[in-house]
């Protein structure tokens, strides 16, 4: 029998979603994304639900996508995949609060940048590794784009370098960050805030501020996916993953 990877709690008016794929760091495997996906669209149909909270299970909240997958030629369908899931964040008729309380690598950016709110404690890094593995950004800068100045976005981008959370708030990539001690309670007293809301006008203004972010998914969507799976696909794209896993396998 296969092993959950995504939870779906509802209590309160908010359906929590936890990422726990602990033995690949929450990558963004096949299963891990259909079935996240299938969480978000239960939490949308639930009429009991007015927010959706994100988090993860473990140290990680997402380490990107599965180079495993990737390196095998298994993943042809992933970068079509974050980008159906940035959408379907982006366009949920509900809040989408992310409570980032571990690292946050590549691919699982683009969960971020497609949020509503989201709070991170204050010792959480990120990352945009893709450029050291012969890869970019492709699918998630459809919702990183618009949350980052073109300075800031050049250079995390082109860089990879690893940044804070001060940082990221800073950039515009985070709502704010908080003392790790103080991270659950700042995100239950968010979430409490946003159950005050009802249904209707809690749509109708997430359909104002996600206007232009779903504007560009869906102009852009195809041509990003198709572009990444091309990289992906590449031989040196495809030598470097070979290379991170085997150091990773003998670290």
């Amino acid at each position: 029998m296969t092993t959950e990877l995504v939870h779906l709690t509802v209590a309160g008016g908010i359906a929590t979603i936890t990422l726990d794929s602990p033995h690949n760091r929450n990558a963004l495997s096949r299963q891990l994304m259909t079935e996240l996906g299938e969480r978000l669209t239960a939490a949308e149909q639930d009429a009991e639900v007015r927010a959706v909270l994100l988090r993860s299970g473990g140290r990680v909240f997402c380490s990107g996508a599965d180079l495993s997958e990737a390196q095998q030629g298994l993943a042809g369908d992933g970068p079509r995949a974050i980008v159906g899931l940035q959408r379907q964040i982006a366009t949920l008729p509900k809040p989408v609060v992310v409570e980032l309380a571990g690292q946050v690598r590549a691919g699982g950016l683009g969960l971020v940048g497609a949020a509503d709110i989201v709070i991170a404690a204050d010792s959480v890094t990120f990352a945009l590794t893709e450029v050291r593995l012969g890869l970019a950004p492709s699918a998630i800068s459809l919702s990183l784009l618009p949350r980052l100045t073109p300075r800031a976005a050049a250079d995390v981008f082109l860089s990879g370098r690893t940044f804070g959370a001060p940082e990221a708030a800073a950039i515009g990539l985070i709502t704010r960050c908080v003392p790790d001690g103080e991270l659950a309670a700042t995100v239950a007293d968010t979430l409490a805030e946003l159950v005050k809301g009802s249904p209707q006008g809690l749509a109708e203004t997430k359909r104002l501020l996600t206007g232009d972010l779903v504007s560009r998914i869906d102009r852009d969507g195809e041509q990003a996916a198709q572009r990444s799976a091309a990289l992906f696909a590449s031989p040196e794209a495809q030598q470097a993953m070979q290379a991170f896993l085997t150091r990773r396998k003998t670290a």
